[in-house]
């Protein structure tokens, strides 16, 4: 694995490439406050005015930076780093992205993560948890073909997972049984999702305490302020959830409303209205939407 710099947010320990959680906070936060409507160069600014060190180890960003991180699909997790950035926010930025390129008539870069196939971390093993790639084999030959597999199908030159491969038709057929199925019973849409408890954070309560102490007290030149702010907020996020199964639910009604059954594969449609394929043995796959509502489907 040769490279000039590991992505900011991740550390090597024994030998092994793990979350750094402090500076990932700070890079989830970068693509939370992107969807949100900052500017790369308002992004820039605020994290060199925070000192934070940049790949080089400087607190020295500019837009160019902030948009490196932004479309490094490394995030997504792969064969060494473990996923930092859920897909369905790294495909929200980079459509962000996209738009925001073509309004100031800037070109999106050939190599950059808007190139990824359709299905790109969006399937899921459900035996090991790991994402599935995309393989090409006999590439160039008439007998080329290719196929979505589990990362940990061979691992250390062993079959290690159970589950199956797909093609593109097969996926693209899944899921136009599952888009179908809403298009005949739309209503299907209003089924209640259950919620996900809040956990509780001491982390977020202890700091949060003692800033409202230093502010009772009139400090608020202290040295100690801006850095207990801004630990706060990395905490706040590590438990923060967002209840938009409502607006989601209505997003998906818009996108399958007065839609006849689908007969092609509508990558757009695909896109904005699932969230996650997680794959099972037996032939099972399990279609989670945007929304929370999920869907088995056979193969």
């Amino acid at each position: 694995m040769m490279q000039r710099h590991m992505p900011i947010g991740y550390k090597l320990v024994d030998g092994k490439i793990q979350l750094d959680e402090p500076k990932a906070a700070v890079v989830k936060k970068i693509f939370a406050d992107y969807l949100s409507g900052a500017s790369t160069s308002a992004l820039a600014k605020r994290l060199t005015e925070m000192g934070f060190p940049n790949a080089n180890n400087k607190a020295s960003w500019n837009h160019g930076s902030i948009g490196k991180i932004l479309e490094n699909v490394k995030y997504l997790g792969d064969e060494f780093y473990p996923q930092m950035i859920a897909a369905e926010l790294f495909e929200q930025v980079q459509k962000r992205r996209k738009e925001r390129c073509e309004q100031l008539g800037r070109s999106i870069q050939p190599n950059s993560a808007n190139r990824q196939y359709p299905f790109t971390g969006k399937l899921r093993c459900g035996e090991c948890g790991e994402v599935y790639r995309k393989y090409i084999e006999h590439c160039g030959r008439p007998s080329e073909k290719s196929l979505w597999k589990c990362k940990r199908y061979i691992y250390k030159n062993r079959a290690c997972c159970r589950c199956g491969f797909f093609s593109d038709e097969q996926l693209e057929r899944a899921f136009l049984e599952a888009a179908n199925r809403i298009i005949a019973r739309i209503q299907i849409l209003d089924r209640k999702i259950k919620k996900e408890s809040i956990a509780n954070n001491p982390e977020f309560n202890s700091l949060d305490q003692r800033i409202k102490e230093l502010e009772a007290e009139g400090r608020y030149l202290s040295n100690e302020l801006p850095a207990l702010v801004f630990k706060r907020a990395q905490a706040f996020y590590k438990t923060a959830r967002i209840d938009d199964a409502e607006y989601n639910t209505e997003k998906m009604k818009q996108a399958f409303s007065r839609r006849q059954p689908l007969a092609d594969f509508d990558e757009e449609l695909f896109s904005t209205v699932v969230k996650q394929i997680t794959v099972y043995v037996n032939h099972r796959l399990v279609f989670e939407f945007i929304n929370g509502l999920t869907m088995e489907v056979g193969y």
